[in-house]
Parts: C-alpha cells; sequence; structure tokens
C-alpha cells in the first residue's frame, strides 16, 4: 500500500493501491472523506489537474507515487448545480425504488393468496423442470417477492445501474430471509443473489464492500453446492449432463479471486483465477461449431447460448435448441389456457373472501348435470366449498334465490355496458337523446353508431347532428366488442380498485421482466467483461511477483 500526502479543503494521509486505484476512485474517497459532492472537487498532482478519463488508468500510470502530495481544491461555481444535480437523481432513485417494492409487494400478495387476479396472468413457482412448486401463504409470497425483485435487479445490472441494482438486490435478500429455510434449502436462486450482489460491488470498484464480498460469496459457493451437489453433480443429471453452470461459476471464482487479492492472499488468488480463466476458455466458441447451428436455421445469440451451456458439443447443441422451442411452445399454450381461466374467472366474480371461483370443483359439479353459472355462483357463495355447494342447488328454494340473483346481474351488467356505450358516443358528438334510443334498440356499439351516422345522413340539415366530427370516429372497436367484459366488480365483495392502488405501469414493466426469463435465464452469462478482468488481475499477480522478487534480491 502507497501513502498520498493530501491537502487543501481536506486534509490527511490516505492508503491506496497505485496500480489499483484510478483518478475516479481517488477522487470518491477524498469527497467522502470532505463531505463534499465528486464533482465538486478538483485533484491537482504536480501541477496537474488530475481528469477522471475513461477509468481505465491507474494511478501509477499518471506518475503517481508513494508519499506523493495531492491538492484538493473546492469547485465553487459547479458546486450548487451539481449538489442540485445529485439530490435530484437521488430523489428520483429513492422514488423508483419505493414504487419498485411497492409494485412487488402488491404483486405477490394478490398471486400468493389465491386471491382473483385482476390481471389476465397470474404468477406461479415453477422448478427448473416445469413442476409447479407448494410453498405455505407466507413462504409463497415471500419467495414471490425475491424472484421479482432479483428479475429487477439484474435488468438494472443489464442496463449498467449498479448501485441501483445493489439497493434492488438488497431488497430481494431480506424477502427471501422471510421464507423459512427448510422451504428454499435447495434451490439456488438465493445463492446467484449473492453473487450479483458482489458482481455489483465490483463493477462499481468499491473497495469498502471487500470483506462483505468475501462473506457473501462463501455464502454463494455453500449454498450452490447444496442445490447443484458436489461438482455439480445433481445438476448436471437434471440438465441431462450438460454444462449449463460454467459461467456462473466463472464469475463466482473470478470473484472469488478478486477478493483474495485485495485480502493480500495471493496464492489463493491465483487459484481462482486460473480456474476461471479454464472455465473462460472452455466456454469459448469456435466460428465452425457457430456456423453449423445458425445453418440449422437457429439465430447468432441462441446457437452461441446453446453450444456454451453444451460444452462445445454442436450435436447435443442442437438438440438443446430443439428442446427448449418445444418448451416454449408448451408454455405459450399453457399461458393461453391460463389466461382463458382466469378471464373466466373474473366473470364469476370473488368469494366473500376474494377468492377466484375454483375451476376444478366447478367442473365435477357440471359432470353431475348442474348448469354452469348456477353451479360457479354457488361455489363463489360459499368459499368454493363442494358439499355446501351442492346443498344450495339441491335446495329448491336457495336454487332459485340463486338464479334470481344470476339474473339480477346480468341486468346490472348490461345497464353498465350500455351507460359505457352511450358516454362514448356522446363524447364523439352525438346527441344524448338519440344515442340512447339507438343503444336501447338493441345490438354492438357498431350497429348503434352505424344506427346514429345513417340518421344523420338522412337529416344533415339538423342542428343536433352539426357537432358530429368525422376524425373523432374511430376506426377498429378494440375493446368496444361484444366480448368486452364489463366490471361487474361488486360481485362477491367490493370492488378491487376500492381495496388498492394500483401501480400499473410499474407492475406491467416488472412481470415482463419476468416472462422474458427461463429456468437457464441466470446462467446465460455473456462472459467477456468476466475474461478482461481475469486477464487484469492475473497481470497484477505478476506485477506483485515481480516486485517481491526484486525486493528479495
Amino acid at each position: 500500500m502507497a501513502k498520498l500526502k493530501i491537502a487543501g479543503t481536506w486534509v490527511g494521509v490516505l492508503e491506496v493501491e497505485l496500480q489499483n486505484w484510478t483518478v475516479s476512485m481517488l477522487r470518491q474517497e477524498v469527497a467522502k472523506r470532505s463531505n463534499m459532492g465528486t464533482h465538486s472537487i478538483n485533484l491537482i498532482c504536480a501541477g496537474k489537474v488530475l481528469k477522471d478519463g475513461d477509468g481505465s488508468e491507474k494511478l501509477c500510470q499518471l506518475g503517481i507515487k508513494n508519499n506523493s502530495k495531492i491538492l484538493v481544491t473546492r469547485v465553487f461555481l459547479e458546486e450548487g448545480n451539481s449538489l442540485k444535480e445529485e439530490l435530484m437523481a437521488d430523489e428520483e432513485r429513492n422514488r423508483r425504488l419505493a414504487r419498485v417494492k411497492a409494485a412487488v409487494t402488491a404483486l405477490s400478495k394478490r398471486h400468493a393468496d389465491g386471491s382473483l387476479p385482476i390481471e389476465d396472468f397470474n404468477l406461479e413457482l415453477e422448478d427448473q423442470s416445469g413442476q409447479k412448486l407448494h410453498f405455505s401463504e407466507t413462504d409463497q409470497q415471500a419467495i414471490m417477492m425475491g424472484l421479482m425483485l432479483h428479475a429487477n435487479g439484474k435488468g438494472l445490472i443489464r442496463r449498467q445501474m449498479f448501485k441501483d441494482a445493489l439497493e434492488v438486490l438488497t431488497m430481494g435478500e431480506e424477502a427471501f430471509s422471510l421464507c423459512n429455510p427448510k422451504s428454499i434449502e435447495l434451490v439456488d436462486n438465493i445463492p446467484i443473489l449473492q453473487i450479483d450482489m458482489v458482481w455489483c460491488y465490483f463493477m462499481l470498484r468499491d473497495i469498502a464492500w471487500l470483506s462483505v464480498a468475501g462473506v457473501r460469496l462463501e455464502k454463494a459457493r455453500e449454498g450452490l453446492e447444496h442445490a447443484h451437489g458436489k461438482d455439480s453433480s445433481r445438476f448436471r443429471l437434471l440438465q441431462a449432463g450438460r454444462s449449463s453452470e460454467l459461467a456462473l461459476y466463472l464469475r463466482l471464482e473470478l470473484l472469488e479471486g478478486v477478493v483474495a487479492y485485495h485480502s493480500g492472499q495471493f496464492d489463493k488468488c491465483r487459484r481462482f483465477l486460473t480456474s476461471a480463466q479454464a472455465r473462460f476458455f472452455q466456454l469459448q466458441v469456435s466460428d465452425e461449431a457457430l456456423s453449423t447451428v445458425m445453418s440449422m436455421g437457429f439465430k447468432e445469440q441462441d446457437a452461441k447460448k446453446a453450444l456454451r451451456m453444451s460444452n462445445q458439443d454442436v450435436e447435443s447443441a442442437i438438440n438443446f435448441l430443439v428442446e427448449e422451442k418445444d418448451k416454449k411452445g408448451k408454455k405459450r399454450e399453457d399461458d393461453i389456457r391460463r389466461r382463458n381461466e382466469i378471464r373466466e374467472q373474473q366473470r364469476y366474480g370473488v368469494t366473500p373472501l376474494r377468492k377466484a371461483v375454483d375451476l376444478q370443483r366447478l367442473k365435477e359439479l357440471i359432470s353431475v348435470g348442474f348448469d354452469k353459472e348456477l353451479a360457479a355462483e354457488a361455489l363463489r357463495r360459499n368459499e368454493n366449498d363442494t358439499q355446501k355447494a351442492l346443498d344450495d342447488l339441491t335446495n329448491p328454494e336457495t336454487n332459485t334465490a340463486i338464479q334470481r340473483d344470476i339474473e339480477s346481474k346480468k341486468r346490472k351488467r348490461q345497464r353498465q355496458k350500455d351507460e359505457a356505450t352511450i358516454e362514448q358516443l356522446v363524447s364523439m358528438g352525438f346527441e344524448r337523446s338519440r344515442v340512447v334510443e339507438a343503444v336501447q334498440a338493441g345490438g354492438s356499439m357498431d350497429q348503434a353508431m352505424q344506427q346514429l351516422l345513417t340518421q344523420s345522413s338522412s337529416n344533415p340539415t339538423d342542428p343536433a347532428n352539426s357537432t358530429i366530427s368525422p376524425g373523432l370516429i374511430p376506426t377498429n372497436n378494440e375493446g368496444m366488442g361484444e366480448d368486452h367484459m364489463s366490471n361487474d366488480s361488486d360481485v362477491g365483495g367490493p370492488s378491487t380498485s376500492k381495496i388498492e392502488q394500483r401501480d400499473a405501469e410499474m407492475e406491467d414493466e416488472i412481470a415482463d421482466e419476468i416472462a422474458k426469463g427461463d429456468a437457464l435465464t441466470d446462467y446465460d452469462i455473456e462472459v467477456t467483461k468476466e475474461g478482461e478482468a481475469i486477464n487484469e488481475y492475473l497481470a497484477l499477480l505478476d506485477s506483485v511477483g515481480s516486485s517481491e522478487k526484486a525486493s528479495s534480491q
């Protein structure tokens, strides 16, 4: 460690690693100690103002040596603007993080307790083979929160927003900590999250996290071995012998090597880096293999992924891609089926405890001859208790009362639909009295509009028609067709909109991030940056070895 003598706005001595530290890192450290923004100070050495540059130049390359003097000056003209910008950026960041947490909490609560989804999708937990997993409601919600926050954090990592990603991943770690340890002891999501957090430390070049990083990596390795088996034997068995985990372990060993280096454990560091480098070479895709797989009609990105996960075996890579295509096709079919089921459940309304009607129990009642709508309403009233529903259906008085309620709700839905149609047509410029007459005559939105337009063309001098603007007439009837589902959300309880205010934009963003992933997303890592870091730290090790050799001589 070299010592730098700091004078000016802040006075003191800093211990730094000249071969590893950049001007940006030095500026951040001085700014932290002087309680100023990084943009509010200048660093001057030997009469030259030190610039951050592209972040690749180390202090030693700029001629800074042990006991060099650094003058720190304050940039008064920029301080106000810089501080304001930093505060605004922090405020916006905190606002977004709060929105992410609230959206994840709301989504996990709705989809973990069996409530009727208000979206046209449902969140479910699956293992890597696609089998549904079942936990207690508390564990289910905590795991869902952890997985959604992890997915959001990985999205931020892909966008190089490492500081924000670290905040979100920390929230994900807190969510997972709420689970019963027994429920998640054989899953690798938490060890992978630990690795992602340390990767953020590394990309931020924040030495302050060194001790924490070491603890996280120990937990990650222990967790992966527990989930994957010794030498990944259990994981490879599930993956049909493929080496899908190579890139993940490469990143783990690289980070372990970095922590060992900065802890002064150079032999340990070299072992980790050498192993990581061997994995890196193993993951390099040859042009010949890539060309062969792409000639089968697969995209370059998919072909590279398949070859990396199949240890460069072309036949295995092609089989992998075919299997993945079949899985995606089946998932699309399952998603469509589930979406249709949710829409059907939404038509039936919710139980007094705001649960969806159980479609499997509904099928059982239909199979013994009961009307579908009648059986659904009986289950809804009785919290999906089949026996109680049967009692109501076989009781003539109760059965008649249920039928009356169904007809009453149908009339209410039709009235709401008509009112919505009337307001839409009036907003287009049609006279209200004529709109009401056209809608009451029956038919769809299109038919009512056609009738109004026909009346307008047959009597163009009528003042009531002079306000019609052709530009306001829609060219399609999206959202206004016969199958448009009315929002009869008072069935079985108060409206969902009255219960909670949704941040639909953030919830949709999180749901989209989950939908983009699959069982192998965590292992599909582009290792270019890892390769560069391995070479960088091996070079640092060599320079340390040369220095020690020179000192001993």
